[in-house]
């Protein structure tokens, strides 16, 4: 082991760089226009409408208490049940759902760092009630999905995508969070990548927990081909890159 190398990576963790850089220094007080919170779509792809978000809030009867008592990484799924598309309309609003919109600030369901929200959610989409495998993406600000487009051999391509983890394909479906870094650094600069991180967690645990309530089991995912997995959700691996997995199944 590398000990050296080891502690000098460990800066990653600090909060140190905020006492050597002027965060005052960023594209937001230089008058740079607010990146976008979400991606935009094309007029040509296909819009799918989710479960509304107020026909959610009684999906589940489980106490919170019981949810996280319960919470265990979970590594086994039947491939043949079959998720419905109020099921996921639950799961996509519990991990980065719009709790509450004033007209010029959007509130989530997860917290983030200055409210910056830095990641966008991919699907990979394996056996979902009126849905056709394939790759999607989450539309926070509608409460849609947007087709990216259809895979063939879904399955096999995200086990080799998650390094031969073969249960990550073995769910109804794979949510794959891809961080765009502009949005945190257009405010917070060189500090703002250990906050994606933390981001990132919260969005998961939301899922672990939204999962437990509906009686589905999840695994994240933090090991994966870079390279692979930027291919597969459609990214460039430089703006946008793939950060976080976690497959949901029965």
């Amino acid at each position: 082991m590398d000990r050296e190398r080891l502690g000098k990576n460990r800066y990653f963790l600090k909060t140190t760089i905020r006492d050597q850089i002027d965060i005052s220094d960023n594209d937001q007080n230089k008058g740079v226009p607010m990146p976008e919170i979400q991606k935009p779509h094309s007029d040509g792809q296909q819009l799918l409408d989710l479960v509304p978000a107020e026909e959610l809030k009684e999906m589940s009867g489980m106490k919170l208490t019981e949810a996280i008592g319960d919470r265990r990484t979970r590594r086994k799924f039947d491939p043949e049940s079959m998720m419905t598309l109020k099921e996921l309309s639950y799961l996509l609003w519990a991990t980065q759902g719009v709790r509450k919109n004033s007209g010029t600030t959007i509130f989530r369901t997860v917290p983030s760092a200055g409210n910056r929200h830095a990641f966008e959610t991919y699907l990979a989409v394996f056996n979902v009630e009126g849905l056709e495998q394939g790759i999607y993406r989450y539309l926070p600000l509608d409460h849609r999905l947007v087709l990216e487009r259809k895979v063939e051999d879904l399955r096999e391509k995200v086990n080799l995508a998650s390094k031969g983890q073969v249960f990550v394909g073995a769910g109804s479906v794979a949510f794959i969070w891809a961080a765009i870094p502009y949005r945190m650094e257009w405010r917070y600069t060189l500090a703002a990548h250990k906050s994606i991180l933390l981001d990132a967690g919260h969005i998961c645990q939301n899922l672990y927990l939204a999962s437990e309530a509906l009686g589905y089991g999840t695994c994240a995912i933090g090991n994966y081909s870079q390279e692979l997995a930027d291919k597969l959700v459609g990214v460039d691996g430089k703006e946008e890159f793939v950060v976080y997995m976690a497959p949901v199944g029965k």
